[in-house]
């Protein structure tokens, strides 16, 4: 009974001491709450910056002109370089740039200003964007091998088939962040257009695109930016582990990218080639981080006050 008195006792100070608090304008729960989320910051940033410190410290050796210039090698890897992978990495990008933004802006203007929301399969669009957005690359790359390279439209193993796959896999990123952008133009902007006579489309041309152009260029980018960093997919559509010339062209020839020629490296036993691994990893990176300190330019240089 004695012990019993005194835990009751021990509980009443400490829902005292949280009233006070409280009283006091502390949010006992909101702090701890903040506190683990402050916490899981800490844990990234360390753990990404522990990441890079040691790619950097591994792949310094191996930045020089060689690395930009040669030709890669199973051999010799003093020499090594990934020339055809950074053309072939071109070649994909302008695919999956000319192929996404007219499909993904025009799809999310017909969404957001001619389509009914009230129809069933405006619904079942909205919705189909929305699971296609969570999907593995992986399961892209299997749907691109069956209807891209081998399918109806028998492209083969080219580039512009890998440009194709990826562009399914971030179309869904480019139309939900262009919808966004088109979304939070402000409704009085669109009414004062079509009061002083213009039509749907002027107003959507000349008034909607322009206004939100700064948060569709900033939602391509980060999309080419995952595009860029995907391997699985193009596996499976032919960029291939070893190329020693270079891409004839969209339609035409072998080809490969940065990423899948870091993981052939880094497949090898040799210490050399790993190397060279961590000094491709170091480029992907910094070209990372200069097409998103690009899009967080465009943002703030073309955003309006209204």
């Amino acid at each position: 009974m004695r012990q019993s008195g005194r835990t009751r006792i021990a509980v009443d100070a400490a829902r005292v001491d949280t009233t006070s608090l409280q009283r006091r304008g502390i949010d006992v729960k909101g702090e701890l709450f903040r506190a683990v989320l402050l916490l899981c910051i800490v844990v990234a940033v360390v753990m990404l910056a522990t990441l890079l410190v040691y790619v950097t410290i591994a792949g310094w050796p191996r930045l020089d002109s060689n690395l930009f210039t040669q030709m890669p090698s199973t051999r010799d890897p003093e020499t090594s370089g990934f020339l055809p992978a950074i053309v072939g990495t071109i070649y994909v990008m302008v695919g999956v740039l000319v192929t996404t933004v007219p499909i993904g802006v025009s799809a999310a203007v017909y969404l957001e200003e001619y389509a009914d929301p009230d129809k069933w399969y405006n619904r079942l669009i909205e919705i189909n964007i929305q699971n296609l957005a969570a999907v593995p690359s992986i399961v892209f790359g299997i749907l691109g091998l069956a209807f891209i390279v081998r399918g109806p439209w028998g492209l083969g193993f080219v580039a512009f088939a890998g440009s194709l796959t990826l562009m399914m896999m971030v179309l869904p990123t480019v139309i939900i962040a262009s919808r966004e952008a088109i979304r939070g133009v402000p409704s009085t902007l669109r009414q004062a257009s079509l009061g002083l006579g213009a039509t749907r489309w002027q107003t959507v041309s000349r008034q909607i695109l322009p206004v939100s152009l700064p948060g569709i260029l900033t939602g391509t980018i980060l999309a080419m930016s995952r595009a860029i960093g995907e391997t699985a997919p193009l596996l499976l559509v032919g960029a291939t582990t070893f190329v020693r010339f270079l891409p004839e062209g969209f339609f035409e020839g072998a080809y490969s990218v940065i990423t899948v020629q870091i993981f052939q490296w880094a497949m090898r036993p040799q210490d050399e080639f790993r190397t060279l691994a961590a000094a491709g990893s170091i480029v992907l990176v910094v070209l990372l981080l200069l097409m998103n300190s690009v899009a967080i330019w465009l943002r703030n240089k073309y955003s309006r006050a209204y």
